[in-house]
């Protein structure tokens, strides 16, 4: 009779052992996605105000911190806003949800009346490229910049279309073997998308060129008249006398350019010859050029790099009724859609 009692107690603790073990397994999963969607990045706000971008080893202090909106050149940032002192100027940090951060982002990069499965891909790649570039640089003052150099982010934005994608997707990444790749996009690839080691020197497994279609493009085919003088300028090259083309990547886009001087010939990537003019004067490496007079006339097709996610062969793909999942496996084939709090 003892025994058995005993045994009674025992089973009895036992029991409550494993409730409060089941109950706080609960808790710690159901706390673990709550700080997952709760998960923050800081943005440098990059404009005409603040142009400048902190250098490797700069010394920086913070000045204060204030939570609220902020009104900068007529965009507003809502959420955490930090003012940094650096060697070359002041610094303006917005620091907000991920999730916030990504619709400011969408409404940025692609327009609000955007198929719905188009704005979802958008979503999820640029979640991914956030997360990608917070995992990099996690000690810096900031993650990302709010411009080109990384993406888009023109501050809070209420759009009901946009939120929905964003929504629908909420907290999915795109990964490769496990992790969040470095998802590269760009706005307009015409006829095929650029190989990663074209431009940046480096493959990826997950990013390989695609055949694209972007009629609906407004830089679809274009045209830009630039004379020599301010491609010197840009180079800071004097007495330019010829520019030939060198040679081109995989893809057939111009690679190198050789500029004839009097002092000689010297060989220029024809990316850096974009970021020198500035990325809308000269819209992609895809172009021919010929000579007039004092004058290049560039005849080219697309916008931006090529690698990657073509954003207006996204919204043709969901015109023709792909989803989301369909035209991001096609841009990034191997990887797998996994949920961002997972990692």
């Amino acid at each position: 009779m003892m025994k058995s009692s005993k045994f009674k107690v025992q089973s009895s603790k036992l029991k409550d052992f494993l409730f409060f073990t089941f109950c706080f397994l609960l808790f710690t999963a159901h706390y673990s996605l709550s700080t997952a969607y709760a998960e923050t990045i800081k943005v440098l706000i990059v404009n005409e105000l603040y142009p400048k971008i902190p250098v490797k080893g700069e010394n920086t202090e913070k000045l204060g911190r204030i939570k609220g909106d902020l009104l900068v050149m007529g965009t507003r940032y809502s959420g955490n806003i930090e003012v940094w002192k650096g060697d070359n100027g002041l610094y303006l940090v917005n620091e907000l949800p991920l999730e916030d951060y990504v619709m400011g982002v969408v409404a940025g990069e692609v327009g609000a009346d955007w198929e719905i499965e188009a704005l979802k891909a958008q979503a999820v790649i640029s979640r991914t490229y956030a997360v990608y570039q917070k995992k990099v640089n996690g000690n810096s003052i900031y993650h990302i910049t709010s411009s080109v150099l990384h993406q888009v982010y023109k501050g809070s934005n209420s759009d009901s279309r946009i939120a929905r994608a964003v929504t629908e997707t909420s907290g999915e990444v795109l990964t490769f073997d496990n992790k969040p790749i470095e998802a590269f996009y760009h706005s307009t690839s015409c006829e095929s998308t650029e190989n990663p080691e074209e431009v940046f020197g480096k493959s990826y497994p997950y990013l390989k060129a695609v055949e694209s279609k972007c009629d609906l493009s407004p830089y679809y085919i274009w045209e830009r008249r630039i004379q020599l003088n301010e491609i010197e300028k840009a180079l800071n090259i004097s007495g330019i006398q010829e520019i030939t083309i060198r040679s081109n990547t995989s893809t057939n886009r111009v690679k190198e350019i050789d500029v004839k001087t009097t002092s000689g010939i010297t060989t220029i990537n024809a990316t850096d010859l974009r970021k020198a003019l500035g990325w809308n004067r000269l819209p992609s490496t895809n172009f021919t050029f010929t000579k007039d007079g004092d004058t290049l006339l560039f005849e080219g097709k697309g916008y931006g790099h090529g690698v990657g996610l073509c954003q207006w062969c996204a919204l043709e793909m969901a015109r023709e009724g792909k989803n989301y999942k369909d035209i991001l496996s096609f841009f990034y084939p191997g990887t797998t859609i996994q949920l961002y709090e997972s990692h």
